[in-house]
């Protein structure tokens, strides 16, 4: 197929899709936002040390065996010798995923889970990252990223390796998962592989319910090529075009003056329709062998001819688009943010189509007609040997589960917050936090504790007011049911819903316009800024005066990824935390600038500056000859500053463990720049989200816990909180979470010097899954506090004398 490409290898498109109805923005070169407060040269925050010096107590990292450093291999990743490129890091993320769903060791429907995981991560991937790097191609921006490569390069190689990653892809659905399935009684069918008797079975499925939603849309003068949703699996119709038989525009009859008449002297006629999203992607049929799942445009597709009465269908194709889905709003020129995020995200279902997806036996004219239908470049064409889209597979697991248990991971319920006194329903709450400190590990430990922290503050007569800052919940959220029944009860509720949490934008508007109906204060941060940080403040009414309440995490406030994603929250009546929170709700919902805080370190204010500091301090203490140590559990790691100042710190002999679960920009193992860095990312049954920072600072040891990563978007264009961890037994429970996932051998990959990742090797070494070790510390920290509970003996009072 002939397609035009100008220089940048893309087709010269002049008519900027205007048949596709695309939405094309103007890119803007990427500039730093400035926030609406401004950075302050007073004192920081108050640094408090422990009295007493401890020793370090986490284990060695286990002994890897680093490739030797090859630079034309590391070549892929970066351009030059310090840094790897963002988005082909991401890449190498989306490829660890893939690892586990070829891995036969992982339960087989955990494996499709990981498979369809790999493909929304992608599909993501190309909708936000690729996109905002074609918006920038379009304007010619020239600056080079920190690994040193153009725009048009990193494309290039992106493009190279989402081939690749693709074709293992589909490698694996096809030659390990499908027959692996097979063995177990669940079959993956398509329907040409239907017995007749099932055939009969799926075709009635097909008129009795697939038939009356399907809505064909033929194309021609009067009906132009239909506007194509984002993400949505379409199928393609090829048709005879028979000049003999009549149309039904030639049934009109003299009474209809303006009625056409067919002048089409074209061989073929066409037709998309699109795969109805209101019933499974999956068509389960028992039978005695065992259940077979047909894929809905596959039955579809076999009675194609009923949607085409009296026509003869020449071929079918199936095809999907993916557009651009990245936001652009202005805030300063935005009246209504609400209602400039609602429009933007309305036409987010139709930005510009950066890629199109084929099933690599589609027949070349169809091909071409859907190529110049959609002015598509060909080198946007991706072909794919199985079903389009294997996100579905998440539904087969789902689907199988009850039936198969031994083929997916054990059940797993939270334990209950071993720093509680028992259930948190049963308890008061604010009694417990006010005794002292306390921190949950989820989803090792229930999310209870924060809906019931929520939950009582709505209830309690002698609260005063709740804060809260909300970035992703859940779409029946049970912490804003107890918002909304707060402001019920007279209480003052201020909430900051973050509007624009990409992908969550709907369900967000959605609650801000329930929560401000209800009579709660809402407002949608700081002009420029994406609040990012997991906060809420309880203002209670007491005996002694009014006591703030507290909650910090590292994670969202959502009861339903709280079941998958690991993360950290403290609850504390700390009275410097509550000063500091008070400050920071009055920063963002008015005009207050902060000079110094106490314990909370906010970006973008001073949190990178913050960090650094610490960075540089442990490189200072490890010149003076003194133990020194960093380790950072992190979800990304981009930011250039902070590398380079790990890198000194490496050099100073500072021993550096990172536990970054995706982007790591950071090479390491680098003689002479980062051979006393580690890294490594650890994938499993859950996803690795918590924030944690440890210093050793000369045995006083500082921990710290945040909702921010070391990215330039986290510590210079959100709003972020780090806040240290001081009780004693809150400290120890961080401290082990760490200690475990240091010694993972079973989950962890760890980053070579030549940019790969690989795991370790296992003959005569201690096996230890981290996140299973950690399932079984909660389940035995909470049988410790029952017995112990049980051993306390019962001595009733003595009578009194008589």
């Amino acid at each position: 197929m002939a397609v035009k490409k100008n220089a940048a290898g893309r087709k010269a498109n002049t008519t900027e899709n205007k048949k596709q109805g695309t939405v094309k923005k103007t890119a803007k070169k990427p500039a730093e936002k400035k926030a609406v407060v401004k950075k302050s040269a007073a004192k920081k925050t108050v640094d408090k040390k422990p009295a007493v010096k401890k020793a370090a107590s986490f284990v060695a990292s286990p002994d890897i065996s680093k490739a030797d450093y090859n630079e034309s291999s590391a070549s892929f990743l970066s351009g030059n010798a310090c840094f790897y490129n963002r988005e082909l890091s991401w890449l190498e993320f989306d490829d660890r995923i893939l690892h586990e769903a070829r891995d036969s060791k992982n339960p087989l429907l955990e494996r499709l889970n990981f498979l369809s995981i790999t493909a929304s991560n992608l599909d993501e991937f190309y909708i936000v990252r690729v996109a905002s790097l074609r918006d920038m191609q379009s304007i010619d921006f020239a600056e080079r990223d920190i690994a040193g490569f153009s725009i048009d390069e990193q494309l290039e190689r992106i493009d190279q390796k989402t081939r690749r990653t693709m074709s293992l892809m589909y490698s694996t659905y096809n030659r390990s998962l499908v027959p692996s399935l097979a063995q177990e009684q669940i079959f993956l069918r398509n329907y040409d592989e239907l017995s007749d008797q099932l055939k009969a079975i799926a075709d009635s499925y097909f008129k009795a319910v697939l038939y009356p939603i399907i809505t064909p849309m033929a194309v021609d003068s009067s009906r132009p090529f239909p506007l194509i949703y984002n993400r949505m699996l379409n199928m393609c119709v090829m048709l005879e075009n028979e000049p003999k038989k009549i149309k039904l525009q030639e049934r009109a009859t003299d009474g209809i003056s303006n009625a056409k008449r067919t002048v089409n002297e074209e061989k073929y006629m066409y037709a998309t329709v699109q795969i109805p999203t209101v019933v499974k992607r999956l068509y389960q049929i028992p039978t005695e062998e065992g259940d077979v799942f047909v894929p809905v445009e596959q039955i579809i597709r076999a009675n194609v001819d009923m949607l085409f009465n009296g026509q003869t269908v020449v071929a079918t194709a199936f095809y999907r688009v993916m557009r651009n889905a990245d936001l652009d709003i202005d805030e300063d020129e935005a009246e209504d943010l609400l209602k400039e995020i609602e429009a933007q995200v309305r036409r987010r279902r139709f930005g510009e189509i950066i890629r199109l997806e084929v099933q690599d036996d589609i027949e070349s004219d169809l091909l071409h007609y859907i190529v110049n239908e959609l002015e598509v470049d060909e080198a946007d064409i991706f072909s794919v040997n199985g079903p389009i889209d294997l996100t579905f597979l998440s539904k087969l697991t789902s689907a199988c589960k009850a039936k198969h248990p031994e083929l997916c991971y054990k059940a797993h319920e939270p334990a209950e917050a071993a720093s509680f006194d028992g259930p948190v329903s049963g308890l008061d709450i604010f009694e417990q936090i006010r005794e002292k400190d306390r921190i949950v590990h989820h989803p090792y430990e229930t999310f209870e504790p924060v809906l019931e922290f929520v939950k009582q503050a709505a209830r309690d007569p002698n609260v005063l007011a709740i804060k809260q800052t909300l970035y992703r919940v859940s779409d029946r959220s049970p912490i804003i049911a107890s918002l909304l029944e707060a402001a019920q009860n007279g209480k003052q509720v201020m909430v900051l819903v973050e509007l624009k949490a990409r992908f969550d934008e709907e369900n967000n508007i959605n609650w801000a316009k329930k929560l401000e109906n209800a009579g709660c204060h809402v407002i949608y941060g700081l002009v420029g800024l994406k609040t990012h940080s997991k906060i809420t403040l309880v203002v209670r009414k007491e005996e002694d005066g009014i006591r703030r309440y507290l909650h910090l995490a590292t994670g969202n406030y959502n009861d339903v990824t709280a079941k998958i994603y690991t993360d950290l929250g403290l609850f504390t009546a700390n009275e410097s935390f509550g000063e500091d929170a008070s400050e920071f709700f009055n920063m963002l919902s008015g005009f207050s600038i902060p000079q110094s805080w106490r314990r909370l370190i906010p970006a973008p204010l001073w949190m990178k500056d913050y960090f650094i500091s610490r960075i540089r301090r442990e490189a200072e203490n490890a010149r003076a000859g003194k133990p020194a140590r960093i380790i950072a559990k992190i979800n990304s790691l981009v930011d250039e500053t902070v590398i380079k100042a790990l890198y000194t710190a490496s050099n100073a002999g500072v021993k550096i463990d990172l536990i970054v679960r995706g982007i790591c920009c950071l090479r390491a193992g680098i003689p002479g720049m980062s051979e006393n860095i580690t890294v490594r990312s650890i994938t499993g049954r859950f996803l690795e989200h918590s924030r944690i920072f440890y210093f050793y600072n000369e045995g006083y040891e500082d921990i710290y816990l945040a909702s921010a990563d070391w990215m330039p978007r986290n510590l210079n264009r959100r709003v972020e909180l780090l806040f240290p961890i001081e009780d004693p037994d809150c400290r120890a429970r961080v401290k082990e979470v760490l200690d475990v996932e240091l010694a993972d051998t079973v989950r962890a990959h760890f980053l070579s010097p030549d940019g790969s990742y690989h795991k370790l090797d296992l003959r005569g070494k201690e096996k230890l899954d981290s996140q299973q070790k950690l399932i079984d510390l909660a389940d035995a920290a909470v049988a410790e506090r029952h017995k112990s509970i049980d051993k306390h003996e019962f001595i009733p009072e003595e009578s009194p004398r008589e």
